[in-house]
């Protein structure tokens, strides 16, 4: 993977402390004493990619759960159907309005919200499109990962199309002002944390995983990975599942609705 050049950030945040919701289910669960096979060396899912995906109004909103979210629609359809699926502001603004409480009138930032807080209304309810056609996407299931099991992390990344993580982001790698760079790594004495973010994983190697933030593309190291993700979630949704035929654990989409039972009884 070869890392992209970036702009000056300007980007904001918005991931509130992680939840810890017992009806979401875990993958260590799910695949407790089943073989799995071990995860390809390398994906690329942003591979032909646009340069540039867009903000989404991550950069005056405090909404980075939401932005996340369509930035994992760019990916799915790009690689399902062949075509990106591009979404206006107004879509984005309208599910930080209704999953997480934004008020446009008061203007500011808005309130942010938590990783789990956002996906399970998208599984509940879809994200707005603005189509007549099928004005909302929803999701069919997303379950927990242990971030310390990177073989779970890579092998989401390769069924799913990305896996949706928050982390807290050190100020080593968003000094005020300047280029963030390219590579994110950790760098010890300088982890002081500005925020939580959340950003979706669409691709790894060797060397880490490469992820879109603020309409960009930029690698984190795996031992950066280790230090600062404290969620992650793998994402079934149905066009991915219906073209490549792969889901986290290899449950079939009725299986995986299944275990979303509790979740939209909420």
């Amino acid at each position: 993977m070869n890392p992209t050049m970036t702009q000056p950030v300007t980007g904001r945040l918005g991931r509130l402390p992680r939840t810890y919701n017992p009806r979401v289910p875990h993958l260590s669960a799910l695949v407790a004493g089943k073989p799995l096979p071990p995860p390809p060396v390398a994906v690329d899912w942003t591979k032909g990619m646009p340069a540039s995906l867009g903000m989404m109004l991550n950069d005056r909103l405090d909404n980075c759960t939401c932005a996340a979210i369509y930035h994992a629609l760019q990916v799915w359809s790009f690689n399902a159907r062949s075509r990106m699926l591009n979404l206006s502001d107004a879509e984005v603004e309208q599910l930080y309005i209704q999953a997480c409480g934004y008020q446009p009138a008061s203007k500011g930032e808005g309130p942010g919200a938590t990783a789990q807080q956002v996906l399970s209304y998208v599984l509940k309810h879809g994200v707005p499109t603005g189509s007549n056609t099928n004005p909302r996407q929803k999701i069919a299931a997303f379950v927990e990962l242990d971030p310390r099991h990177l073989d779970d992390v890579k092998r989401s990344i390769h069924e799913c199309g990305l896996v949706y993580i928050g982390f807290n982001l050190p100020q080593s790698v968003a000094p005020p002002g300047t280029q963030s760079p390219p590579v994110w790594k950790y760098i010890p004495g300088k982890s002081t944390s500005i925020g939580g973010h959340a950003v979706v994983l669409a691709g790894y190697d060797v060397h880490g995983a490469r992820f879109i933030s603020w309409g960009q593309y930029f690698t984190m190291t795996w031992e950066f990975f280790a230090q600062y993700v404290e969620e992650a979630y793998a994402i079934a949704a149905p066009e991915w599942v219906e073209q490549k035929g792969t889901t986290p654990a290899g449950l079939n989409l009725a299986q995986l609705e299944s275990q979303m039972a509790a979740l939209k009884e909420q």
